[in-house]
């Protein structure tokens, strides 16, 4: 069984579902974003994941928008959320799906540019980078980590 996390913000929505003929769980936490480690630690805990069978999947700003990288494991980088994930598991060797949201093009507020409303002429753009991050949990699924790394990296 292989367990992708949504990361965003153990209050959670979660879902269990068939991709490519594995068994997910899906969870969305609902903690403040900063503090998803409690909610991964928590649902690896209970559900006796192994690191290497969860995916966390969030959105990145320093890739540009549209683009997704995948990692094996590796530092959190300047995400809180993953700087949270990573401490509370005392680990970064899990998957990884990082989605480019971009930087604001002047110095507004960083905290606004990711929380805020999303300028309709780039949502054509962030759909475009879940629709490839959509398509690389399908190839991690079928053809290993490795390979979804050629095919989006």
């Amino acid at each position: 069984m292989k367990s992708i996390f949504l990361g965003k913000n153990l209050k959670q929505n979660s879902g269990t579902g068939i991709i490519e003929n594995e068994k997910v769980i899906l969870i969305k936490p609902q903690t403040f974003m900063n503090l998803s480690g409690k909610s991964v630690i928590e649902f690896v805990n209970f559900y006796k994941v192994k690191l290497e069978d969860l995916i966390v999947i969030y959105d990145d700003m320093d890739i540009d928008i549209s683009k997704i990288r995948i990692r094996k494991s590796g530092s959190p980088g300047s995400h809180n959320g993953m700087k949270s994930i990573v401490s509370m598991l005392s680990n970064d060797k899990f998957p990884r799906i990082r989605v480019g949201i971009g930087k604001p093009n002047t110095n507004e507020d960083i905290i606004n540019y990711v929380i805020g409303a999303i300028p309709e002429e780039e949502v054509e753009s962030l759909n475009l980078g879940v629709e490839k991050a959509k398509e690389a949990i399908v190839e991690l699924l079928k053809n290993g980590i490795d390979s979804a790394m050629n095919k989006f990296n």
